[in-house]
């Protein structure tokens, strides 16, 4: 049997077919756009991912058998704001991830209810992107619309409820949206009245690999399929990355080079690091993870090319880059904010140590080193807690460039392992499919079966004693600028 795998991202749905065995038959991206209506807010209407999702679908199985779609599911953008009516029609455009309009609402739920409280409930602290706040700034800026609400959906869970009609998430998900008892894997009471909502208006948890139910009829008539075709609840696009990485039981790690970037370790045990810096989230393969986020990673080396530099030859700027450890030029990639560590809307992109000597090369080079050093932010607070990362997985658009995977396993200085097969969410949404579908008995399992490594980058001991005294001085840099970026905003 076959299985559909959906990652429905921030620019684009990238739908992929794979068989059981985990031989991918097809990929085929749909891109949506994305409004920016104030500087730091970021919206997309929830009809357009739902739109080329079917239209991505039909595409997708042109020349397959149809009959062979046992089952679909999905990794998707997490935290995000779907909100509904009564009749099930959505009230406003969603409220992205790298929204980060609820810094006062955020502020708020940290200062006024207290980290400590919130760490108690939800195993995590607010960040602006999170789901909570949005919810509170719709209360206070759209009282009409907020009056409104019948259900709060997430992006990837608005797209299942349109194919099968079932309001529906999954304890991934769930982890981000500050609403969720991470520990005990259901919602938090405590927190919805702490928050002021109707517990009613959350929908049904479901873990990753379940199924949740089965293509509408009228649906499955116009794709072509079975109305018998199983919509599994899939996960958050990090953990459907780590599944699609193979990253499941204690200790692996995975990094995500997407729009966003991230450090995901899986864990057989629950656990919260003592500052909240990274965020203690619920497995897609039935345990718990922690995950350090940052909110722009391959989306800056995007902006650096396609907005400043005006190009589109990605591989030729980095061609000319050829100092590795001896760039005098550092940059801060906070273009939208920061979260892990810092949890600080206000950062933003920074470039530092400009010289009359610097070229072109050299900026394009700190741009992948900023992200490579903010990723190594997150893994030391892992280190302190004393978890021992020696090698991790790694996958997204930016992982696709040689030579940015050397920057990063030299700069965290750990084995980094490039799989055959580097399409993250979409193939962890096909995997968790299979689970739902029993093909496979555990995500484990249908890892272990899918997931191949093809080569694996060493450190280099003296590039990566370089880039030690590097990153020294680099974390110094957000520290000292901290309070001109509240100043500037």
């Amino acid at each position: 049997m076959n299985y559909i795998g959906i990652d429905l991202g921030t620019s684009a749905a990238k739908l992929l077919l794979m068989q059981a065995d985990g031989k991918i038959l097809k990929i085929v991206n749909r891109e949506y756009p994305i409004s920016f209506p104030k500087p730091g807010w970021s919206e997309q209407n929830p009809e357009d991912w739902y739109w080329e999702t079917i239209t991505g679908i039909k595409e997708l199985l042109l020349e397959s058998d149809k009959s062979q779609i046992a089952g679909i599911s999905f990794g998707g953008q997490m935290h995000g704001l779907v909100v509904l009516d009564q009749n099930d029609q959505v009230i406003r455009p969603a409220i992205l991830w790298n929204d980060g309009r609820t810094a006062e609402e955020s502020e708020y739920l940290n200062q006024k209810i207290g980290k400590e409280v919130l760490s108690k409930y939800t195993a995590n602290i607010s960040f602006a992107g999170f789901t909570a706040p949005k919810v509170l700034w719709m209360k206070k800026n759209e009282p009409d619309l907020y009056a409104k609400i019948h259900k709060l959906m997430l992006p990837k869970d608005y797209l299942a409820y349109r194919l099968c009609g079932v309001h529906c998430t999954d304890v991934s998900d769930a982890s981000g949206t500050l609403f969720f008892d991470v520990k005990n894997r259901c919602w938090s009471q405590e927190m919805c009245e702490i928050c002021g909502i109707q517990k009613q208006w959350l929908p049904k948890v479901y873990e990753s690999y379940e199924a949740v139910g089965t293509v509408k009829p009228e649906l499955a008539l116009e794709l072509g399929i079975s109305e018998k075709v199983i919509i599994a609840a899939g996960a958050g696009d990090n953990a459907a990355a780590a599944v699609g990485t193979g990253t499941v039981g204690d200790g692996s790690c995975n990094i995500s080079l997407g729009t966003s970037g991230t450090v995901f370790i899986s864990s057989d045990k629950f656990g919260v690091d003592q500052h909240n810096a990274l965020h203690s989230f619920d497995h897609a393969d039935g345990s718990y993870h922690l995950m350090g986020c940052m909110l722009s990673a391959a989306s800056c080396n995007k902006w650096w090319m396609d907005e400043i530099i005006g190009t589109q030859e990605y591989a030729k700027e980095q061609e000319q880059i050829s100092k590795l450890g001896k760039n005098h030029v550092y940059f801060l990639p906070y273009l939208m904010g920061e979260r892990s560590p810092h949890n600080d809307p206000n950062a933003r992109g920074t470039f530092i140590g400009l010289t009359m000597d610097t070229k072109r090369a050299d900026m394009t080079q700190a741009v992948l080193e900023g992200v490579a050093f903010a990723l190594r932010d997150s893994l030391e607070v892992a280190r302190a807690l004393g978890i021992e990362i020696t090698r991790t997985k790694i996958c997204g658009g930016g992982a696709k460039s040689p030579l940015w995977r050397k920057i990063v396993a030299n700069v965290l200085n750990i084995k980094v392992d490039v799989l055959e097969n580097e399409e993250g969410p979409g193939l962890g949404g096909a995997i968790l499919a299979a689970v739902a579908c029993k093909e496979y008995a555990s995500v484990a399992e249908a890892a272990e079966a899918i997931v191949k490594v093809k080569e694996t980058i060493e450190p280099d001991p003296a590039l990566a004693d370089l880039y030690e005294k590097r990153y020294q001085q680099f974390k110094q840099i957000y520290p000292a600028c901290r309070e001109i970026f509240e100043k500037l905003q």
